[in-house]
């Protein structure tokens, strides 16, 4: 069976076509974590060109998904993409004092056992801030 496109439905596939291209391309960035990717690198891992890649960068990054860092790569200039925000992991809370906390059961915001005085909570997150802002999304 033939089915013709008519223009609108034309431009509804290649926006879905797009969509699916940008978040697989989110989703690559993501998992390249804090060492990012050059933007050459990841249109050809998605089998897409470089002006697709090009628009679809900078569509990511005015989203707020992603930032732009401009690099020298073999004499030419280029962009290596990073994610704004990294994936949550275990390893990211694995020493949180609530984990083990005696007092977590009566912990609660309303509490005088509370999250906002807890003096060891707030020592590990001010630690962690320091050591690894990433964790904390301030890359």
């Amino acid at each position: 069976m033939l089915h013709i496109l008519l223009d609108g439905e034309a431009e509804e596939l290649e926006m879905a076509k797009n969509n699916d291209l940008e978040q697989r391309a989110l989703q690559y960035i993501m998992r390249m974590g804090a060492d990012g990717i050059l933007q050459s690198d990841l249109w050809r891992k998605l089998g897409a060109s470089s002006r697709e890649g090009s628009r679809i960068a900078l569509k990511l990054e005015s989203r707020g998904l992603i930032r732009r860092e401009k690099e020298l790569c073999d004499g030419r200039w280029t962009y290596r993409l990073f994610p704004k925000r990294l994936p949550a992991s275990i390893d990211s809370i694995a020493d949180c004092p609530c984990l083990m906390c005696p007092d977590s059961p009566r912990c609660d915001p309303a509490s005088v056992i509370s999250p906002q005085t807890c003096e060891k909570l707030t020592q590990w997150l001010i630690s962690i801030s320091r050591d690894e802002p990433t964790l904390l999304g301030d890359n």
